[in-house]
């Protein structure tokens, strides 16, 4: 249940909304649990299904930094000079606001959570408990580099935009900008905006020009703006589609996608059965607000007094923690993520023409194994495995033995692992000989081709021809055992950790920390006693997510063995 504090913070942030334009229509925002905070509710039926509109203007984007008269002119300067990207101006921008004294965005930014279930916010004794992960180790250098970041360019640049604005409130700290970054990753939504909206005043040159002939100038902002989003997809920013050339003029497609913060839709929770979407409403033809961002009810008829959710995609819990700092026991879109060092490579014999190689067949050397795959490999956990559901069947449909000197394997349909994983294998496991016979192939291809460069299917088809897929499959074998046995080593079985997660007592408050071996007891119906271990939610998490992990590993490499058994077996 709220505070009345809360409870105060939310009553100045709803009169906030309010002012800006947003309208709560068929919902309201309340306070849903300490895991949650602050969640969306259905409060009315609406006959549309609209249940909150929010103006545009009141996201937090890449160009509202670029048009803020405190950031604005520095966050050009830096762009233009290639220092920063735009995930980098937003989290600048928050770190700001929390640190200003008159912001005029407290209203929101006190309604947000001050610390965040991700591992950059674990006690050094909780991140043990991912020890032997993946994880653990991305979370180390991911706290490496923030505090690089934040030391050589945020920490002197906030400070003296604050000094120059004489609005600081206090001195700004790391965890300022640790706050912003988790901020920014756990509610930033990627927005499909209208290009008129994230370009006006270009849209205004433009029939400046119709008119009159003359062009009158593109602020600088705007050209900001245009660079910004232009070709950075890799950001999570792009325009969606390219010029079209029709009758000698340029027709562009109008949807731009910028990743931004909406205050009061980011407080919909995740659930897997989604009760709501979200939309862009650029014409004001749905909510009679142009420019504006709706929730729509996916559920009819929602129930009232029930919490509203959206979904944030399908995945797995490695990806909820890191990100958003929450797990989901028996989460069916977990995955194992597997991946060959590209450092490892430089030990390997005869490792440069295996690197040319490597790039010449667009191998990659890491693969996402989702456990559905499992669904259609050699021991599927489900009997009636729908055969006739190919949605998450892998593609091995490459050339297989141009010469028939190696036969298509039989086990094939029932290969769970992506064969540009298993090209990039080949190629690391390749013996002397084999890159011989690779070599020859590849240069009797180019004779006959007239001088014709193979392509990359064709390098692919050489090298399985000259190697199979038994070195490929060892290799992966190798792989997996490494990782079953850091999870082991690190934390135990998953027996033990099932045992850990039937016992556990969540605490969650911090008033209530206590040391790894406190025990509770709790007396039953029946009169017996059952104690229970004391747990913060975050180790919880990484327990659950761990033990998933095992599990995976496991699985996987029970697959990899029989198919390496096979392909012995086979020939291949």
């Amino acid at each position: 249940m709220a505070s009345s504090l809360e409870e105060a913070k939310l009553e100045r942030f709803l009169q906030w909304l309010q002012v800006n334009g947003a309208e709560l229509r068929g919902c309201k925002i309340n306070y849903s649990d300490s895991s949650k905070g602050f969640g969306i509710f259905s409060s009315n039926e609406v006959s549309d299904g609209v249940l909150l509109v929010v103006p545009l203007d009141l996201a937090i984007t890449p160009m509202r930094v670029l048009q803020d008269p405190l950031l604005g002119p520095e966050c050009r300067a830096m762009f233009e000079e290639g220092d920063v990207d735009d995930r980098f101006l937003m989290i600048l921008f928050l770190t700001v606001e929390r640190v200003r004294k008159n912001s005029s965005w407290k209203p929101y930014l006190d309604m947000l959570p001050t610390t965040f279930g991700n591992p950059l916010w674990f006690t050094d004794d909780e991140l043990l408990e991912l020890k032997g992960t993946t994880l653990y180790r991305a979370t180390e250098l991911q706290k490496k580099s923030l505090r690089s970041l934040y030391d050589g360019k945020l920490k002197t640049l906030v400070e003296k935009l604050l000094t120059l604005d004489g609005d600081l409130e206090r001195d700004v700290c790391f965890e300022d900008f640790l706050w912003a970054n988790s901020l920014f990753w756990t509610r930033a939504l990627n927005i499909p905006l209208p290009h008129s909206y994230v370009f006006p005043q270009i849209q205004e040159n433009k029939n400046d020009i119709a008119s009159d002939g003359k062009n009158s100038g593109v602020s600088t902002t705007h050209i900001c703006m245009e660079e910004l989003v232009n070709g950075m997809d890799e950001k999570g920013c792009q325009v969606e589609g390219v010029d079209i050339q029709v009758n000698g003029a340029s027709k562009q497609k109008e949807t731009v996608w910028v990743e931004g913060l909406v205050p009061g839709i980011d407080f919909c929770n995740h659930d897997l059965k989604a009760a709501a979407t979200w939309e862009v409403d650029d014409t004001g033809s749905t909510t009679g607000i142009p420019f504006s961002m709706y929730l729509l009810s996916a559920v009819q008829p929602l129930q009232i007094q029930g919490e509203i959710s959206i979904s944030y995609g399908n995945k797995g819990n490695e990806e909820l923690l890191y990100l958003y700092g929450f797990v989901l026991d028996g989460n069916p879109d977990d995955y194992l993520m597997v991946h060959y060092p590209m450092e490892a490579i430089q030990s390997v014999p005869f490792s440069d023409p295996k690197s040319q190689l490597l790039e010449a067949q667009k191998a990659e050397m890491r693969c996402l194994l989702p456990r559905s795959l499992l669904d259609y490999g050699f021991f599927p956990p489900d009997i009636s495995n729908k055969e006739g559901d190919d949605k998450c069947k892998l593609d091995h449909g490459c050339s297989y033995s141009w010469s028939g000197q190696r036969k298509m394997p039989t086990y094939l349909h029932r290969l769970v692992f992506p064969e540009n994983f298993l090209t990039a294998l080949r190629t690391i496991a390749m013996q002397e000989d084999e890159l011989f016979q690779v070599s020859s192939l590849l240069e009797e291809l180019v004779r006959s081709g007239g001088g014709r460069q193979p392509s990359d299917s064709e390098v692919r088809a050489a090298v399985w021809e000259a190697c199979g897929d038994s070195g490929a499959l060892q290799l992966l074998v190798d792989l997996l055992n490494v990782r079953l046995t850091d999870l082991l080593e690190s934390s135990g079985t998953e027996d033990s950790d099932t045992s850990l997660l039937k016992n556990a007592h969540i605490v969650e408050s911090a008033n209530q920390h206590t040391d790894e071996n406190s025990l509770s007891q709790e007396t039953n119906g029946s009169g017996s006693t059952q104690q229970y271990k004391l747990m913060s939610r975050n180790v919880w998490a990484s327990i659950v997510y761990r033990r998933g992990q095992k599990q995976l590993t496991r699985l996987f490499l029970k697959e990899a063995e029989h198919a390496l058994e096979l392909a012995l077996s086979e020939g291949n």
